[in-house]
């Protein structure tokens, strides 16, 4: 982990990397970046309406110095009628994957998760065949808790994700 990096909310200087990360291609030389056509302008206007950034959810920008690298969100998980969790995501450019980036920001959010919200539970899924990720999350804290077969649809098929967990008891907040 060579680089320092940092989370901070989504400027609009970050959009363009956001049309990047987010309007991936059938062309894309990723493999678990595409999932068919969608509204290339919707990030762009919840930006526009909240800054991405909302009591429910949010998306970050991570940065190294002034460069921006990715991002990472989080949207709510309901555990029943009375509590829920967090579930993450992390979208990195292609340059700089491999770097110990994921497993830093991950790491991170987790850690802004817990000490900001009353949740006790944040997860993460991933492609089975997402190998990267999965060594990120485990890096990062995260334990590998199971498979949910087939519950993503991408290119054509279904396909089995891996779910990673931690609790606010396994972070320390300071």
């Amino acid at each position: 982990m060579d680089k320092k990096i940092r989370l901070i909310p989504v400027s609009e200087k970050d959009l363009g990397l956001l049309d990047i990360l987010f309007n991936a291609s059938p062309e894309s030389d990723e493999a678990f970046d595409w999932f068919g056509f969608s509204d290339p302008m919707a990030k762009r206007r919840r930006w526009s309406e909240n800054g991405l950034l909302t009591a429910d959810s949010g998306t970050l920008t991570v940065v190294s110095g002034q460069e921006a690298l990715g991002t990472v969100s989080w949207r709510p998980v309901p555990y029943g009628p009375l509590n829920r969790g967090w579930n993450i995501g992390i979208g990195l450019r292609h340059e700089v994957r491999g770097q110990g980036i994921g497993t830093q920001a991950q790491a991170l959010l987790a850690r802004y998760l817990f000490a900001h919200t009353e949740v006790n539970r944040v997860d993460a899924h991933t492609n089975v065949k997402n190998i990267a990720e999965q060594r990120a999350l485990e890096k990062a804290g995260f334990t590998r808790e199971g498979v949910l077969r087939g519950a993503q649809f991408r290119n054509g098929c279904y396909h089995d994700m891996v779910v990673y967990g931690i609790v606010r008891s396994e972070v320390t907040l300071d």
